[in-house]
């Protein structure tokens, strides 16, 4: 039985036996007597996004009163979720995601601690995911970026947005892109934290799933 611990980029966490390219955390949210989760979900506004190998370290999965361990098919879905990039293990690229967060939110200066706290307040609307108008076109939107939208069913899908299309989402990886005129996704809503959008706007790149480049995906 697959583990409660894979995280969608509504930032909901489920038990699917996909794990994906990353880890990460938000405190300790288990009991490690059972391996299951508690009520809360989360114990710490530093929600992170971590390598799953670093020198050579070995976890065993929620079984010590330790931080929990998240896992995301990518870093754009871990994002999307209200995550940042840890600064022990990814130091090279939670430096540039600071600096990209910097210029793109014109600060000239944001220790972990206040990125941490700015992601806190976009991230959620109560227990639930919080959901922001789209600031611009879909075309005008930055790599990386994931919104959601419902379809004629009325099923809320992600999507990613890569080089001007929507690719939708799932645990396995990414589909084939979608019509990329907005009216093809009525109702879209972003679910990346709006701070972290404008700091892929200045630069930042996150690693995206394999399949991102396998699904059809062409210019726009």
């Amino acid at each position: 039985m697959p583990l409660q611990n894979r995280v969608t980029p509504w930032g909901d966490i489920v038990a699917v036996p996909q794990r994906g390219l990353f880890t990460g955390n938000r405190g300790i949210i288990h009991d490690p007597a059972t391996r299951t989760l508690l009520g809360r979900r989360w114990s710490s506004k530093a929600w992170i996004i971590c390598l799953c190998a670093f020198r050579g370290r070995r976890r065993a999965v929620m079984a010590r009163q330790s931080w929990t361990e998240l896992f995301f098919l990518d870093e754009a879905t871990a994002l999307a979720a209200g995550h940042r990039p840890c600064f022990f293990c990814r130091r090279d690229d939670a430096l540039a995601f600071q600096a990209a967060w910097q210029r793109g939110n014109a600060l000239a200066r944001a220790a972990a601690s206040e990125i941490d706290a700015a992601l806190h307040a976009e991230r959620l609307d109560r227990r639930l995911k919080r959901l922001h108008p789209l600031p611009c076109a879909l075309a005008q939107l930055p790599d990386g970026a994931m919104l959601q939208a419902r379809g004629d069913d009325a099923v809320a899908t992600c999507y990613l947005v890569l080089r001007g299309q929507a690719l939708p989402w799932s645990f396995d990886g990414y589909r084939a892109a979608a019509p990329h005129d907005d009216a093809a996704l009525p109702g879209a809503a972003l679910l990346t934290p709006p701070s972290t959008l404008r700091a892929l706007l200045a630069g930042y790149r996150p690693r995206l799933h394999p399949s991102a480049l396998l699904r059809g995906v062409t210019s726009s």
